[in-house]
């Protein structure tokens, strides 16, 4: 156990250079909390002793701020970054490695009891700040989930998968793997825009001073054939049908 926390230790200061020293991740960061209480509850869930286990993550839900159900699994060296409204489903599988940021939620799509409900994520997955997986399907190893995605369906090894609902950008096998691997972020800020939110406000920008120059371009035309707007001191009306002329 104590082997087993120092590596998350050194994992967490490895990964985060925030963290300073031992004692600071020790005592202020809910990930590391909320895995080490984790780790109490799914023992007493396992040896049969089932509310206790659900009594301990709720105490480490109010805690930390972290949901993570005894029934999960987590493997070694897991970093919940943040990890403020992080919620992780019964039957979800954390790979080794992972990392989480916080408003994540491994949920599930179904109320089937006994069933595989909840994602898996293999070996060295990244999962950015508020996405959602939801299903009992696997997120392959070394794959990375995109800020406020929407994962409904499997993702490949190392593929980037972003938007609602998330589709694939890039993988592996891809010319430009390394590039993309370097420039993902999980806050959605990279320059490459991986995130669907920023993409989708820089084309609303572009299209926007598209037709700012339209406009320009026709005020041009209009005062070139001698007509001069309304706008300009009213010196002259500009009705339907010279505009149409002028078009024409």
């Amino acid at each position: 156990m104590f082997k087993q926390l120092r590596e998350d230790i050194a994992s967490i200061i490895q990964r985060d250079p925030a963290a300073r020293n031992t004692w600071e991740v020790i005592t202020c960061y809910p990930g590391l909390q909320a895995i080490v209480m984790h780790s109490w509850a799914q023992w007493c869930w396992t040896h049969g002793m089932k509310w206790l286990g659900r009594f301990i993550a709720h105490l480490a839900r109010i805690f930390t701020g972290i949901e993570i159900h005894p029934g999960a699994t987590i493997g070694k060296r897991v970093f919940i970054d943040h990890g403020f409204g992080v919620v992780i489903g019964e039957t979800a599988v954390i790979g080794d490695d992972c990392t989480i940021y916080q408003g994540v939620t491994l949920g599930g799509t179904s109320l089937t009891k006994g069933a595989k409900r909840h994602p898996t994520l293999e070996q060295g997955v990244i999962v950015g700040a508020g996405a959602k997986v939801l299903g009992g399907f696997t997120v392959g190893a070394g794959a990375k989930i995109g800020s406020n995605s929407v994962v409904i369906k499997p993702v490949p090894a190392g593929a980037t998968a972003v938007g609602n609902p998330a589709h694939i950008v890039q993988s592996n096998k891809d010319k430009d793997a390394e590039k993309s691997s370097l420039s993902f972020s999980a806050y959605g800020l990279s320059a490459n825009g991986d995130d669907p939110i920023s993409k989708a406000f820089r084309q609303l920008t572009e299209h926007v001073c598209s037709q700012q120059e339209q406009i320009e371009n026709l005020r041009a035309a209009i005062q070139v054939a001698g007509i001069v707007c309304e706008k300009s001191l009213n010196e002259k009306r500009i009705d339907a049908e010279e505009i149409s002329q002028l078009v024409d």
